[in-house]
């Protein structure tokens, strides 16, 4: 009887590429002159920031009046955009550690502009609370001090100085993580680079030289790195949704959020991942390295996150019903058909629905879907996040107290600059280093070499074997 073995893994590097090929097209869009495509989504990258710039400043010296916030909603679209720009932000470190400490090689091909994404989205995040202030030059009294006056302490009480203490390790332990495994293929820069190039690129490398020492050292510290960062990925965003959970307001006050949050951050998440990593693979021509099988896992990981954001969901308006309390059932009626009616329903239309049409193979390895599908998702957890904060705090206890909110030209530039800010910080990443990580893809294309090598050995002895027989 002939034998049966596995079949092999479709490949994570296409093209048959030796090293050398790596080398060049990986480091090829940070050495050459910039294309046409990149120049344009620049220049409106940087006109977006520019009216985040504009905005800010209006806010900062016209103060929060500008925005139409009021006594009801003391929240709008600033906390609306805070939450949504971190949750954005947990992907990277997903990919990057917790893939990391499981030895799941798809990862190889996305996990440098994960990263990246992770710095970029957490620096945005955090310009919204110092927005929100009013007096942005006074954020210092958000940290614990002693100064002249005495000791100064902050309400550690508050779930909202939690926050501070949690993005701000989380920020830094993403940087050292980032940066740390930037060293290798900056040095690989450093080697091809000339004149003023080189240098800058030595200095950022560390003197790094490849030696066995160094590369050892590299391993352990990434691994230390990532394990501190995978708690991170759930503490984050867990202590973000206490803002919300530890309040006394129907709809708010629900031990569902921390879940329920982190599993919404991962889902926003890896689909701004796919919307970067689409973008980038078509326009640095990078489709050997990022191949169909990264997005195909991709979307598996946003299908799990999206059935589990649906859970919640529908397990929020089971526990409202369930509990017979007015308030919390009229806080869910009022989401659904109160006068914010439609975020509702984008929001379960985008994140509940959409994704479940990844079901399918042939949907999940359509990169025309994929791209269109990771749209929708950003979308609805845009509208998750405003239908937990607008709607909920519209309609309180007191009718009399009832009101109704809309953002100004002030809060729509906002928004629309931050996303400007965004993408000009990512624009400037892929030019100055290198998206794909060049030494961990040499390593992948080692391994699965050799276990290609040792899957048609395997199959050549059973082969023989059963000639034998």
């Amino acid at each position: 009887m002939g034998s049966i073995i596995s079949p092999i893994r479709e490949p994570l590097v296409t093209g048959n590429k030796t090293y050398n090929q790596i080398t060049e097209d990986i480091c090829a869009p940070t050495e050459r002159a910039p294309s046409i495509s990149w120049v344009i989504a620049f220049s409106v990258a940087n006109v977006l920031a520019a009216v985040f710039l504009f905005t800010s400043a209006w806010t900062i010296w016209q103060g929060v009046g500008t925005w139409d916030l009021n006594r009801t909603i003391g929240w709008g679209w600033d906390i609306t955009n805070f939450v949504w720009w971190i949750g954005i932000g947990h992907a990277g470190t997903l990919i990057s550690a917790i893939l990391l400490l499981f030895r799941q090689k798809w990862r190889t091909g996305v996990n440098r502009a994960a990263e990246a994404m992770t710095i970029f989205a957490v620096a945005v995040a955090g310009q919204f609370p110092l927005i929100h202030m009013g007096r942005a030059w006074f954020a210092f009294f958000v940290f614990p001090y002693p100064n002249t006056r005495g000791p100064l302490w902050v309400n550690f009480n508050s779930p909202l100085l939690w926050d501070v203490f949690a993005i701000s390790t989380y920020a830094t332990v993403s940087v050292l993580f980032w940066y740390v495994g930037l060293i290798p293929d900056l040095a690989t820069v450093r080697d091809r680079a000339r004149g003023f190039r080189k240098k800058i690129y030595g200095i950022f490398s560390f003197g790094w030289t490849g030696s066995a020492k160094h590369w050892q050292r590299w391993e352990s510290l990434s691994l230390i790195l990532a394990g501190l960062a995978t708690p991170l990925v759930l503490s984050v965003h867990t202590i973000v949704s206490f803002d919300f959970a530890t309040s006394v307001i129907p709809g708010w006050h629900t031990t569902i959020f921390p879940p329920y949050f982190v599993a919404g951050a991962i889902f926003s998440g890896f689909a701004m991942v796919q919307t970067l990593m689409i973008i980038t693979r078509y326009v640095l021509k990078l489709q050997d390295y990022i191949t169909i099988a990264h997005i195909e896992s991709m979307n598996k990981v946003i299908l799990l996150t999206g059935t589990m954001v649906g859970v919640a969901y529908l397990t929020e308006v089971f526990v409202a019903w369930y509990s017979g309390y007015i308030y919390e059932q009229f806080a869910f009626y009022n989401r659904a058909f109160g006068p914010y009616w439609f975020a509702y329903f984008a929001m379960m239309t985008c994140n509940l629905v959409s994704p479940q049409i990844f079901w399918f193979k042939k949907m999940r390895r359509n990169l025309y879907v994929t791209f269109i599908m990771s749209i929708f998702v950003n979308i609805g957890m845009w509208y998750e996040r405003f239908v937990i904060i607008a709607t909920t705090l519209a309609r309180d206890y007191l009718p009399s107290s009832w009101s109704l909110y809309s953002p100004t030209w002030v809060e729509i530039g906002i928004f629309i600059g931050s996303i400007g800010v965004f993408f000009t910080l990512f624009l400037i990443f892929v030019r100055v280093a290198p998206v794909v990580a060049i030494a961990e893809i040499k390593h992948i294309l080692k391994s699965s070499g050799d276990q290609y090598l040792e899957k048609q050995k395997e199959y050549v002895q059973k082969q023989q074997f059963s000639e034998k027989n």
